[in-house]
C-alpha cells in the first residue's frame, strides 16, 4: 500500500498499483513529519515508516540519526529511498517478527475509506511497536474535512496544487487534485473518509492500541500506545 487511499489520474511517470505518480511524489519535500517523530522519539531510535513512497519522510528522519525501515508496495517508489532498510510488501500483510521504538502511519492513510482496511493497518502497527514504543498517526483534519473546496491549494518545491473538484458524500469526500510544475502536471482523483476523534479512539482499541495523546492543536497528529 503506497497511498493513502486510491489514486486514479493522469501525467508523466510510473505509477503504483494503487495509481500514484512515483515522480510526483519523489519531487514532493517532507512536511515536518520527521520533526513530529523527533518530539517524542529520541534520536537514534528504530523507526518502522509505512507507506514511505519514494523516501521523502524517510530520508528526512535518517538526517536526524534514526535507523528508519522504509515499507510500500511500490518497487519503483522503493528504489529512489538511500541509507534505509526497505521492504517491498502491502502494509496489511506485514509481519516482520521484531518491533521498533516508533511505527509512522503518516500521509493520512487512517483516512482510508474502508473500515477493514484501516483495521489492518492498525493492526500492522500494533505488531511492530515495542513496548514503551510510539504509534504517531497523521489523519485529516476533522475541523476542515469538509471545508475543502475547489481551487488553488498551496505549492510546495515549485509544484502548485489546484482542487479540481470536491463532492461530499456522507462521511466521504470524493476529491481531483491537478498538480502542475514547469515541465509537467498530473491530475489524480481519490476518496477519503472523516476519522473523527470517537472514531479514532474506537479503532484503535480494537487494535490492541490507545491513544496517549495528540502531538499538535489541529489534532492532526496522534500518539498511541500499547494499551
Amino acid at each position: 500500500m503506497g497511498s493513502s487511499i486510491r489514486f486514479t489520474g493522469t501525467g508523466p511517470g510510473a505509477r503504483t498499483q494503487d495509481g500514484c505518480s512515483v515522480e510526483l511524489y519523489r519531487r514532493l519535500p517532507a512536511d515536518g513529519e520527521a520533526e513530529t517523530v523527533a518530539a517524542v522519539v529520541p534520536a537514534g531510535g528504530t523507526v518502522l515508516e509505512l507507506g514511505s513512497g519514494p523516501g521523502r519522510v524517510t530520508h528526512a528522519l535518517i538526517a536526524l540519526g534514526y535507523a528508519v525501515t522504509a515499507v510500500d508496495n511500490s518497487a519503483e517508489m522503493l528504489a529512489h529511498i538511500r541509507g534505509a532498510e526497505t521492504m517491498l510488501a502491502d502494509i496489511e500483510d506485514l509481519d516482520l517478527g521484531r518491533t521498533f521504538d516508533a511505527v509512522l502511519l503518516a500521509s493520512t492513510l487512517i483516512n482510508f475509506p474502508e473500515a477493514r482496511t484501516r483495521a489492518a493497518l492498525l493492526a500492522a502497527c500494533r505488531r511492530h511497536v515495542a513496548p514503551g514504543g510510539a504509534v504517531l498517526i497523521e489523519r485529516r483534519n476533522p475541523a476542515t474535512f469538509f471545508a475543502l473546496q475547489p481551487g488553488p491549494a498551496g505549492e510546495e518545491a515549485g509544484i502548485r496544487h489546484i482542487i479540481d473538484s470536491v463532492r461530499h458524500e456522507g462521511r466521504l469526500s470524493h476529491i481531483t487534485l491537478r498538480s502542475e510544475a514547469a515541465d509537467a502536471a498530473w491530475t489524480q482523483s481519490y476518496t477519503c473518509e472523516l476519522i473523527d476523534d470517537a472514531q479514532l479512539a474506537e479503532a484503535l482499541a480494537d487494535a490492541g492500541l490507545r491513544l496517549d495523546r495528540w502531538l499538535d492543536p489541529p489534532r492532526r497528529w496522534s500518539l498511541a500506545v500499547l494499551a
